[in-house]
């Protein structure tokens, strides 16, 4: 049983030069990789909904 209370886990696949840039990003800033995610989710969520009510 997963002790996650307020997250989920998922599966995908990511292009690899994405990924490692990613994991840098991550490391030079000392923000988690899940913290990024959801930031650059959020932000997608905001690009597509715009217009809409």
């Amino acid at each position: 049983m997963s002790d996650l209370k307020n997250r989920t886990r998922i599966g995908n696949t990511v292009d690899n030069e994405l990924l490692k840039k990613f994991k840098l990003l991550s490391q030079e800033t000392k923000i988690p990789m899940s913290k990024l995610l959801d930031e650059a989710i959020q932000d997608l969520i905001n690009k597509y909904n715009k217009g809409r009510k």
